[in-house]
């Protein structure tokens, strides 16, 4: 199901602009709507003159809400601006973007903004104008800023809501583009097309020298959508405050929880936007520790493993067989991983560590020619690939003193020539996780199969992952999403019908 989006205002004279393909209605319009009116799950954006408690705009915002419908500005948004008090944490963000503004006379002692869509036309004040609508999402704000006395610094003084008529003509210009980057719409001439079934932001950083899918990749993702008719828009960490403008969310950037990549996928599940990944799978993936005790508890073979702290670093002296696997519990790509030879290295390698986290894992040593890597989504295997070790070397990926990296080659295997009880191992460990995308290594040897590690943000990459299923792959993936949003959109069609069905038995006392 598509979304369309829809504008909001008090009267359509307030709304002077004509941007293409954007429906522009009145709050009375809306209050009225039918449900047979409303075919799609959509994007409001609520444009009234006041959002004051019980108001118009106040209405709008809570219908949609109550509709299933996205909207800007929230309720709780409008109740935080009526409030007129900021939140501390959200306060010291702002402030922390502001800087000297040693070109202001001293004789200023405030000056007021006016953020369109978390634009404005200064790019020294452009990260607080972002910033400002990440935060409190709300489409037309003024942001007042005081000089602190005595100081060349500046504070926040204060936010409210603009309505359309505080736009003044002159920065028409800067509104228009600044709605057009919201709605993703364009002024240039194009050939009608059909609405996309689905809107999906693909987030990747392309300066990453390690990324999970490479740009030859997400381009192959983006055609493979359009050919679907689902739109793919790859994003990058500046565009927090636009995620909401996308029904589902693929995070194709290395994880961790003290990252952007966590916020990220925590806005897009508040917002109710299917995610991968989401922030629960990030979390138990990207801490070893919290996999080791997982899998120990519900019976996964795994290299045998320790806990180890300083307290009890001492007694791994004489329960270890070396050589042993040392690790922080948060890395990726193979750092922070090494590997010691007696106890001696041991307690060098982990007297490092140590500083780093507080608990480290000592895991029993396997060698093999090859990990294998199973790729699963949603329960369900898609994928299957051989990582080799690389030359002369314990691991896939081997890290070099000056910052490089080489890797072992590795091969696609067709899911029914991958031995059953590795499928079977690969597929029961990543349902313990959630129901997500997960790339799960083991081990095969002579005593078993052994789970090492089960990664949230899989690599996926063209020729790589995909050798053996080919453009397929990327249609499994975007169908996973497609469903999720068709089912959201269902359910939230399901409960609005339900709203809207009469009250049996009601008496109504009359005083």
């Amino acid at each position: 199901m598509s979304s369309e989006h829809v504008i909001v205002v008090e009267k359509l004279a307030d709304f002077r602009w004509s941007p293409p393909d954007i429906k522009v209605i009145t709050a009375e319009q809306f209050v009225a709507e039918q449900p047979l009116h409303r075919g799609r799950l959509r994007k409001v954006t609520n444009l009234c003159r006041n959002y004051g408690y019980l108001s118009m705009g106040y209405y709008c915002s809570l219908l949609a809400e109550a509709r299933g419908d996205r909207v800007t500005p929230s309720v709780d948004t409008i109740l935080s601006l009526q409030r007129k008090r900021i939140e501390p944490s959200a306060l010291a963000q702002l402030n922390r973007l502001l800087g000297p503004m040693k070109e202001i006379p001293r004789s200023v002692n405030t000056l007021t903004l006016h953020v369109f869509f978390g634009i404005m036309e200064d790019p020294a004040l452009a990260a607080l104008a972002r910033k400002s609508f990440e935060l409190f999402r709300c489409p037309l704000m003024e942001v007042t800023l005081e000089r602190q006395e005595q100081s060349a610094h500046w504070q926040i003084g204060g936010l409210q809501a603009l309505d359309l008529r505080d736009v003044d003509a002159a920065r028409d210009e800067v509104f228009v583009q600044a709605l057009l980057q919201y709605t993703r719409r364009s002024w240039r001439p194009m050939i009608a097309m059909p609405q996309p079934r689905m809107d999906l932001a693909v987030l990747h950083d392309p300066h990453d020298s390690l990324p999970p899918s490479n740009l030859k990749t997400l381009r192959k993702l983006v055609d493979v959508g359009q050919e679907m008719g689902i739109a793919v828009e790859l994003i990058e960490k500046k565009d927090l405050s636009r995620l909401t403008q996308f029904d589902a969310l693929f995070i194709r950037e290395t994880t961790a929880v003290t990252h952007h990549t966590f916020q990220f996928a925590r806005k897009a599940v508040a917002e109710g936007m299917p995610v991968i990944d989401d922030p629960v799978s990030i979390l138990r993936c990207t801490n070893k520790a919290f996999l080791a005790e997982l899998l120990r508890e519900h019976a996964i073979a795994t290299p045998l493993t320790h806990m180890v702290s300083r307290r009890t670093l001492a007694d791994m002296q004489h329960r270890l067989a070396y050589p042993v696997v040392v690790k922080v519990p948060d890395g990726a790509f193979s750092r922070s991983v090494k590997k010691a030879e007696s106890f001696e290295q041991l307690h060098a390698i982990a007297r490092d560590m140590l500083k780093e986290s507080e608990i480290i894992l000592v895991q029993e040593f396997m060698y093999t020619d090859f990990d294998w890597r199973i790729g699963v989504l949603a329960g369900q295997a898609i994928f299957a690939a051989k990582y080799f070790m690389c030359d002369g070397h314990w691991q896939i990926l081997q890290h070099t003193a000056n910052g490089k990296y080489t890797e072992g080659r590795v091969q696609a295997v067709p899911l029914d020539q991958v031995p059953a009880q590795v499928l079977a191992a690969a597929v029961n460990s990543a349902r313990l996780v959630g129901n997500g995308f997960y790339g799960v290594d083991l081990k095969a040897t002579a005593s078993g199969v052994y789970v090492i590690e089960i990664n949230d943000n899989p690599n996926l990459d063209v020729g790589v992952e995909d050798a053996a299923l080919g453009d397929g792959l990327y249609r499994l993936l975007l169908a996973h999403f497609l469903k999720q949003v068709e089912q959201r959109f269902s359910v939230s069609r399901a409960v609005g019908s339900l709203d809207r069905q009469p009250l049996k038995g009601l008496v109504v006392a009359a005083g």
